[in-house]
């Protein structure tokens, strides 16, 4: 796979703050005509260094909600045990994002809801019930510093 240059990575950053932007605008961004911009943009694609383009929406109708990051240790870390952990993780909308890790935790999770309030129903009805799980440690997040792109 070819090496990415400062080209590319400008590309990269101009995209990640607006991905809506027309190739035009992108090009006269970093400094290319817009063929040339294009032909990049479809390499980055065809390599996966791009993998889609995505609209980013409100936690909730009025834009608020609360964020927890729960860390999961489980019983034991077989294949089997990790499959069936992360098959049933999958199936809960709340659950915005898993992580296998190294560290302390086998998983990290971002978990979002309307209400904090609503945190122990998750906490109750699925994270105590996901397949394997020992140990739950929950943080709530006070502020998104950086939001997701």
């Amino acid at each position: 796979m070819p090496r990415m240059d400062t080209i590319d990575h400008n590309i990269i950053r101009a995209l990640q703050r607006d991905g809506r932007m027309s190739n035009a605008e992108l090009a006269a961004t970093v400094g290319l005509s817009p063929s040339a911009c294009l032909r990049r943009v479809q390499q980055l694609e065809a390599r996966k260094v791009i993998r889609g383009y995505t609209a980013l929406v409100a936690d909730s109708s009025t834009g608020e909600g609360s964020v927890v990051i729960v860390q999961i240790t489980l019983d034991r870390q077989t294949e089997d045990f990790l499959d069936r952990f992360e098959t049933a993780v999958r199936k809960y909308p709340e659950i915005r994002e898993c992580y296998l890790m190294t560290g302390d935790a086998d998983y990290l999770l971002r978990v979002e809801m309307l209400e904090a309030s609503d945190y122990e129903t998750i906490h109750k009805d699925v994270l105590s019930r996901l397949p394997g799980v020992a140990r739950i440690k929950s943080s709530f997040a006070i502020k998104r510093v950086v939001p997701g792109r």
